[in-house]
């Protein structure tokens, strides 16, 4: 039986059908399968050599056409080896843009075919682009795609045309030259498409679903989509009861609205979500920076049950002193600082390892006892007393000694973390000098998670202590950032009129804004993150720059030194005296 004879049998099932409810059946649907030979891998810097392509339609042979192209440049020995096409043979060929015109018009409104087609299809468009020609926006079908649809593992090893010819008795064996590479290809189509039609891929309209794997009553909500504006902002999925879902952002809210209904989505959750949602609500904002903050906040207020976040919400860790007379170091989570606390660390595991640090350095107790505020006469210590690493204020007359602990561990809290640092780099010192450098590398990273759980929170600290008004250049003009305590208060983007735009927001924020110091502490660690981000981007010149500025001596200094050159850096002023 020939191949339109194999197709048309396994379409008889849809005759009842009319011609206009099911569309075109893959048996009147014309291909154009289609190879190039090139020079290289790169559509932009190679060229091609050589065209071959069928154009077929119901297994019926149509036209051929087959040319070789001189690429301009050399080929290559391991080309010349692949495909057997040497520079003798195109030097008198026509060149690509003598070719092109004849070949888009063999090509006309057909379904166009190749195997690993973007490859191919690229080469075509970078042609086209090159010589002042429309690329084709036909419809494309790859049948390296077929095969990982149709293909096991236990038939093929891997989904080449060569093996895939192979599989399937193809009449032509493909040999890396054009014209044979496309016979052998429209062979291979032909016979998957066999297969394919058991599965209800009978009409050319079916070919769409082999690109994904999204099921149908997915993609008919992509119609939430229609209303969703395509500007920069926040977007809300909701479910029946019009409970929030998941807080996304995007610079382009509708075309990633609409990707949750027409791409394939491998994680469980997203998918999961998917199917409830019912709605999508959205927030545009001036700028990424703004739709950032906006997702924090809102997925912090709502802890929508299928964002990764609200799995893991409020657990930022710090270290902190337990409340009880003879206080120790604990983990504390939370997703704003409260005063007295060290961090936030990455980890809990980085948490409890600067935990051991300080117990080193400063001898705070290890035991996770309750110890009362009088200790009992038969009291007795642990052997952390004999070995100096604990004043042991669980016996009686030690709570002098440990006090003395406590106050020096409250000021590391603090980021006054000299009192650890040098201890610690004298321990790192002798087991160098011992040659144990195997404890020396602990002793090492003991420190640094320390010093940079402090340095963390100095930057926290600086942004906290000012209000700030900062401007960058983005693609399209100036986008600005008013932050004051470490909350973003206001944003915007202008093409010009950068200072009328700061002296806006500075305006707003000065009447939004509480100035009680406490908002510092009420800031979300994961917005000061964003925003901070944000302000060292190289570009970015601070405005205006107010407030209360940290003191040197606590060590948090250094941010705010930052702060203050890019305060008096004047020079930026010359960008915007054109206005």
């Amino acid at each position: 039986m020939s191949d339109s004879g194999r197709i048309l049998s396994l379409m008889t099932f849809t005759q009842e059908r009319s011609l206009i409810e099911i569309g075109e059946p893959l048996s009147a649907t014309t291909f154009v399968v289609f190879d190039l030979e090139t020079t290289g891998t790169s559509p932009h810097e190679c060229g091609i050599t050589e065209i071959g392509a069928v154009k077929v339609r119901g297994g019926e042979v149509l036209g051929e056409f087959q040319t070789l192209v001189n690429p301009g440049s050399a080929i290559s020995p391991i080309v010349v080896r692949l495909t057997g096409i040497t520079d003798a043979m195109v030097v008198n060929a026509p060149s690509i843009g003598e070719v092109l015109p004849s070949f888009l018009e063999f090509l006309g409104d057909s379904v166009l075919v190749a195997h690993n087609a973007r490859f191919d299809v690229s080469f075509l468009r970078a042609a086209c682009s090159k010589h002042g020609y429309a690329a084709p926006h036909n419809e494309v079908v790859d049948t390296l795609l077929l095969a990982q649809r149709t293909v096991t593992k236990e038939e093929a090893p891997n989904r080449k045309l060569s093996t895939l010819a192979r599989i399937f008795g193809t009449t032509v064996t493909p040999d890396h030259r054009a014209l044979s590479d496309a016979r052998a290809t429209s062979e291979i189509m032909f016979r998957m498409l066999e297969r394919l039609a058991a599965f209800g891929v009978t009409h050319r309209e079916d070919l769409a679903s082999l690109k994904s794997t999204v099921p149908a009553r997915i993609r008919s909500k992509a119609r939430i989509a229609d209303t969703v504006p395509t500007q920069p902002g926040v977007y809300i999925f909701r479910g029946p009861q019009g409970d929030p879902l998941y807080v996304g952002t995007s610079r382009d809210l509708r075309s990633r609205v609409k990707q949750y209904f027409t791409r394939a989505e491998t994680r469980t959750r997203v998918k999961a979500m998917v199917e409830l949602a019912t709605t999508v609500d959205t927030i545009v904002c001036e700028s990424a920076l703004e739709a950032a903050v906006h997702e924090v906040r809102l997925i912090h207020q709502w802890q929508p049950q299928f964002n990764v976040r609200s799995k893991h919400r409020e657990r930022t860790p710090w270290i902190r002193l337990s409340d009880e007379p003879h206080p120790r170091l604990v983990v504390n989570y939370g997703t704003t600082r409260r005063q007295g606390s060290l961090g936030p660390f990455r980890s809990t595991a980085e948490a409890r390892i600067a935990i051991e640090a300080l117990h080193e350095a400063l001898g705070t107790r290890t035991c996770t006892t309750r110890l009362p505020l009088t200790p009992s006469p038969q009291a007795r210590a642990c052997v952390l007393k004999d070995m100096g690493a604990c004043s042991a204020p669980c016996v009686a007359g030690n709570e002098t000694g440990y006090d003395s602990a406590v106050s020096l561990t409250r000021a590391a809290l603090d980021q006054n973390i000299a009192r650890v640092v040098a201890p610690i780099a004298s321990t790192v010192a002798r087991y160098s000098q011992a040659e144990d450098y195997e404890r020396a590398i602990e002793s090492r990273d003991k420190l640094s998670i320390v010093v940079d759980a402090a340095h963390r929170a100095d930057r926290l600290l600086s942004l906290q202590s000012c209000s700030i008004i900062a401007v960058r250049p983005d693609e399209d003009g100036w986008e600005l950032a008013s932050v004051a305590h470490g909350r973003l208060t206001g944003a915007a983007r202008v093409k010009t009129g950068v200072w009328a735009a700061a002296d806006a927001l500075r305006e707003a924020r000065d009447e939004a804004v509480h100035t009680d110091p406490e908002d510092a502490d009420a800031a979300l660690i994961e917005e000061q993150e964003i925003v901070l981000s944000w302000l060292e981007k190289p570009g970015t010149r601070l405005l205006y720059v107010d407030g209360t500025w940290s003191s040197p001596a606590t060590g948090a200094g250094q941010h705010l030194a930052w702060v203050e050159a890019r305060r008096q850096d004047r020079t930026h002023r010359m960008l915007w005296n054109n206005e």
